[in-house]
């Protein structure tokens, strides 16, 4: 019996601690999240396995940033999609005879292997919103094809950085 205690005396407290951090690092921090679709074809393939930087409020979000949120859908609020950051607050996007447009300048895309086939906008991001496009874009389910092409600041979860599975994948995401 004094065993027992001695071991739960040395373990429990560092142990607890440690579901502590870790739970906390989960939640606030980073993750690992596993890509559901093939919408970002090629250039992050389904089944893939991502890391992602939660802290949100530090983040400085870019052009071209791939980005987890919770997309503005009506039954999807709680799933978390994957997309290409396409527009920023203040930006005017469009999508014309097979090519992306922002701020009226046509957009070189290296990730995009095919030409869209369809017509987006323009539309102007409002303060606080963001557009995200699939890299796969005539198979996606993203800014195009929703009601309200905007996600809201609140909704994002964070920027994918680094491909961690498969193994012969690992690396930066870009």
């Amino acid at each position: 019996m004094n065993r027992i205690l001695r071991w739960a005396k040395e373990w429990v407290a560092p142990l607890g601690l440690a579901v502590i951090i870790s739970f906390s690092f989960n939640t606030y921090v980073a993750q690992g999240m596993k890509v559901p679709t093939g919408s970002m074809l090629p250039t992050i393939q389904l089944d893939d396995k991502v890391f992602v930087e939660k802290m949100v409020a530090l983040t400085d979000f870019k052009f071209g940033d791939i980005v987890v949120f919770y997309p503005p859908l009506k039954g999807e609020e709680d799933k978390r999609y994957i997309k290409r950051l396409i527009g920023l607050p203040g930006d005017t996007i469009e999508v014309k005879e097979g090519a992306l447009y922002r701020n009226g300048e046509k957009v070189d895309e290296p990730y995009v292997k095919e030409p869209m086939k369809y017509q987006f906008g323009p539309v102007q991001v409002p303060e606080g919103k963001y557009l995200f496009l699939g890299d796969n874009r005539n198979d996606s389910l993203d800014s195009h094809l929703w009601p309200t092409p905007f996600v809201d600041k609140s909704k994002l979860v964070g920027k994918a950085l680094f491909r961690y599975y498969p193994f012969d994948q690992i690396g930066e995401i870009k």
